[in-house]
């Protein structure tokens, strides 16, 4: 980004009267409702910002030439808009589709684990590949659907939310889904090849050692780690910087809509999180291929190295899963009860703690090894009080559905579901937090029912309730509401047959990671059951893809009545989302009669150049010119697969392969006549 002060100066226009529509409604303004005074200047260079006349106001909204904006800002046509694209729209979106078509691919992975297990003794698979089946499905939904899912979400919501053009940085955005996509593809590629990683999604040393998997499944496995979680970590500074840089003039960290909130603390998570994975991955790849001794207690290593940079990852990944669909819930419940949800700064609160506490958890995974006794009860104890930020916010949630007009909705559904499906996966978390119990149940299929109704319940549940919700925005379509109920009921059901049975197997003893069992375990009926859910659930799954394939439905701006700001324009929105970029005054700015407060005219209609605001207060600062769409973070990341790849097979591939990466990099930041490189 540049900035570009210089382009001309910057004005103020207020709506034409109280409760005026919203920015994409209208651009004319009108006396009557004058700028906040904090936003009657802009600092860094940028000439003051006036309020606007009536007259001069009307003027300056019809200096917006929409075809004109519409032409800047849109990706390319044709194959190049494929490589080329840069626009956060059509990069979250086909983010979306690829996680979405992870999550299919995981799911086939566990219906046919589920129908091996159906019966004692079954053959459908032998050993070999059914752990290469629980290894792919778990790696694929942990790293290559739930967090980066989330991610694509954001980057397609939080402008839209916060009034901004684009992303920061969009030419980083665009690279992390080329790095994300190539990495999830090389994994499976590996699979069908028959070299599948098969030492668990989580690969504990020594079973992830050469001399118990010395095929290149693990090799593969470790590569992608770095990929997924490279691409992690640059989504993560193109939300905070988005979110901290580029709101709406008054759009105050108070203003902020709760699920911006939840983004901002989600992202601030991953930059402390991935890295301790992407190090110990990094650890393992070398031990293995060059010949270090990270994890080799024999040359000085330790084994429980890989699990506390694993874990110190992995309990903080629940919550990078968790937290974004908490605020899923918030924006479904303020919508369809039709008021502001409860409590907003002790949501706000919560979030932070849960974001906070959460990287005090990850021996919770680990006491079952030889740590010190007196160390496992902290653990214990940040365990237990994790559960409270939670409580709080359904508690506020509650009292926004006991006082509010209830919309019965497709959305709403999926989000009172969650509640009970969440109460269960809070409590056998409370009781696995206690050490005598947890190490009864470690390895069990208790376990495995726990972490489902944490994570498919907590996070899937709300999501398909997103999806529902703001899929309008995605397409200007609807879903079926018929289609929709079905759906629920078939998810909702199907979940609690299949995974409700696994903690009465787990309790009986039966162990995770097991391709078959005996008839004589008694294990048989509660295992056909738990398949028969698995099938019920992929059924509703397969409703949802046929509800999106025949959505035909118009569903004009904004059909739910919403008071957020990403309603407030054109459903799907134009390339550059706002004609005229809106100044807020309000939480729920298309609810109340002074939320915007007016429109900020100035920018150019032929530059890509989006408004940066000060920090906490979003004071207008100055402009900035974005990047123009370009091939080069496609084929950066193309460059940087082979690096990847190549390593697996020779540590000079490292050296050799830097020099495209470089090549590449310095055509994508080389200075053009505007100098406008991200």
């Amino acid at each position: 980004m540049t900035r570009a002060d210089a382009a001309g100066p910057l004005t103020t226009a207020t709506p034409a009267a109280a409760g005026a529509p919203p920015p994409a409604a209208s651009t004319q303004a009108a006396d009557g409702v004058p700028p906040p005074a904090a936003l009657t200047h802009a600092a860094g260079g940028v000439p003051p910002c006036a309020a606007a006349t009536h007259a001069n106001a009307a003027s300056a909204g019809s200096s917006v030439d929409a075809a004109a904006l519409e032409a800047t800002w849109r990706d390319p046509p044709g194959w190049r808009g494929w490589i080329c694209a840069v626009n956060h729209k059509t990069i979250s979106r086909r983010f979306m589709v690829a996680c979405f078509g992870f999550f299919i691919a995981g799911g086939i992975l566990a219906l046919l684990m589920r129908l091996q297990l159906a019966q004692p003794s079954l053959k459908l698979v032998d050993a070999r590949l059914y752990n290469q089946l629980f290894t792919m499905h778990g790696t694929t939904m942990m790293f290559l659907f739930a967090v980066p899912i989330m991610q694509a979400v954001a980057t397609y919501l939080v402008p839209l939310m916060i009034g901004a053009r684009t992303v920061a940085f969009p030419r980083m955005n665009a690279f992390a889904f080329w790095t994300f996509l190539f990495g999830g593809l090389m994994l499976y590629a590996a699979f069908l090849a028959g070299i599948g990683p098969d030492a668990g999604w989580f690969a504990y040393v020594p079973l992830s050692n050469l001399h118990y998997s010395p095929e290149k499944g693990v090799d593969y496995w470790a590569q992608m780690i770095t990929f997924t979680e490279l691409s992690g970590l640059l989504e993560a500074i193109v939300i905070i910087t988005t979110i901290l840089k580029m709101r709406a003039p008054g759009m105050s960290l108070r203003r902020m809509p709760l699920y911006v909130w939840s983004m901002l603390v989600t992202s601030v998570m991953v930059l402390f999180a991935l890295p301790a994975v992407m190090l110990g991955s990094t650890a393992l790849i070398t031990d293995r291929l060059v010949g270090t001794h990270f994890y080799a207690p024999a040359q000085g290593g330790d084994v429980l190295l890989w699990q506390h940079l694993f874990w110190f990852f992995g309990h903080p990944e629940v919550y990078l899963i968790f937290i974004p669909p908490l605020s899923f819930i918030s924006s479904i419940i303020a919508t369809f009860a039709r008021r502001p949800v409860f409590g907003y700064t002790a949501m706000v609160l919560s979030l932070v703690a849960t974001g906070f506490l959460a990287f005090g958890l990850w021996v919770h995974h680990m006491f079952a090894t030889n740590l010190p006794e007196l160390g496992k009860t902290f653990f214990t104890a940040a365990s237990l009080m994790i559960a409270i930020p939670t409580a709080i916010q359904i508690f506020c949630w509650i009292a926004t559905l006991w006082r509010g007009r209830l919309v019965f909705k497709t959305p709403l559904l999926f989000v009172l579901a969650f509640f009970a499906i969440l109460l269960l996966g809070g409590l056998t978390g409370l009781m696995l937090a206690s050490v005598p119990l947890d190490l009864q149940l470690h390895d069990t299929y208790f376990v495995v029912a726990h972490l489902h109704y944490v994570l498919l319940g907590g996070a899937v549940f709300p999501l398909f309730g997103a999806f529902f919700y703001w899929f309008p925005k995605f397409t200007g379509r609807l879903l079926s509401e018929r289609l929709g109920r079905w759906q629920f009921w078939l998810f909702f059901i199907g979940f609690n047959v299949s995974f409700f049975p696994m903690h009465v197997l787990g309790l009986q003893g039966m162990p995770r990671r097991v391709y078959t069992y005996g008839a004589e375990m008694g294990w048989a009926n509660l295992n056909l059951t738990a398949s028969a859910g698995a099938v019920m659930i992929a059924v509703s799954v397969l409703l949802f893809i046929v509800n999106v394939w025949r959505s035909r439905q118009p569903a004009g701006d904004d059909p739910w009545r919403a008071g957020t700001l990403e309603w407030g324009t054109s459903s799907p929105p134009p390339a550059a989302n706002f004609p005229l970029l809106p100044v807020v005054r309000s939480r729920f700015p298309l609810w109340e009669k002074d939320g915007v407060a007016g429109h900020v005219c100035g920018l150019s209609n032929t530059q890509r150049e989006v408004l940066i605001t000060s920090g906490p207060d979003a004071h207008p600062d100055h402009r900035a010119r974005m990047p123009e769409p370009t091939p080069w973070p496609f084929i950066a990341a193309l460059a940087t697969t082979a690096l990847f790849i190549g390593s697996i097979y020779t540590p000079w591939a490292v050296v050799w392969g830097a020099v495209p990466v470089a090549i590449a990099c310095t055509a994508w930041f080389w200075p053009g006549r505007q100098g406008s490189k991200s």
